[in-house]
């Protein structure tokens, strides 16, 4: 997943990451501001979970497609 796309355009992301993460608030997603680093750290904090466990929840997220991200820059370049 290139993480360098959710980064620039993070407002239209961080919706999604949010539905997945409830738990995150506004300001964690500001500090975030798309870094996968950042994600990690704020689920680890927020969830009480290890970073082993923080990174394979991510990695399902990304898996599963909810980002989105080839169709999401292709409208973006039309």
């Amino acid at each position: 997943m290139n993480w360098d796309i959710v980064a620039g355009d993070w407002k239209q992301f961080q919706g999604k990451i949010q539905a997945q993460w409830g738990k995150l608030t506004n300001d964690q997603l500001d500090v975030i501001a798309g870094k996968r680093t950042e994600l990690l750290g704020e689920i680890q904090k927020s969830y009480g979970v290890s970073v082993d466990e923080a990174e394979k929840q991510l990695k399902v997220f990304e898996a599963r497609g909810d980002l989105n991200i080839k169709s999401h820059a292709a409208k973006k370049h039309a």
